[in-house]
């Protein structure tokens, strides 16, 4: 999966693009209409993966400090001392 620096690049390439078939398009060939749509459709794919890419990483976020604190009551109810275990 891409990283949020490359669904950016895409997305610029995609707006250069979209911009040069614009100024090429206005012959109205079909052709051209036809790729337009079909960058459109891309873009909104990579923007619709790039918000469950956040999504996803917010909810690794939650559980990975779910799973610290966790750790952690478990270890004061074994009477360690937390600034001993290792992270």
């Amino acid at each position: 999966m891409p990283g949020a620096s490359q669904v950016e690049a895409i997305k610029a390439v995609l707006g250069h693009c979209q911009e040069s078939l614009g100024t090429e398009g206005r012959s109205g060939s079909s052709e051209y209409a036809a790729i337009n749509s079909m960058l459109d459709q891309i873009n909104s794919c990579l923007d619709h993966l790039e918000e469950k890419n956040d999504h996803l990483h917010a909810r690794l976020q939650e559980l990975l400090e779910s799973n610290r604190q966790t750790r952690l009551e478990f270890q004061q109810q074994l009477g360690e001392d937390p600034s001993d275990a290792s992270p």
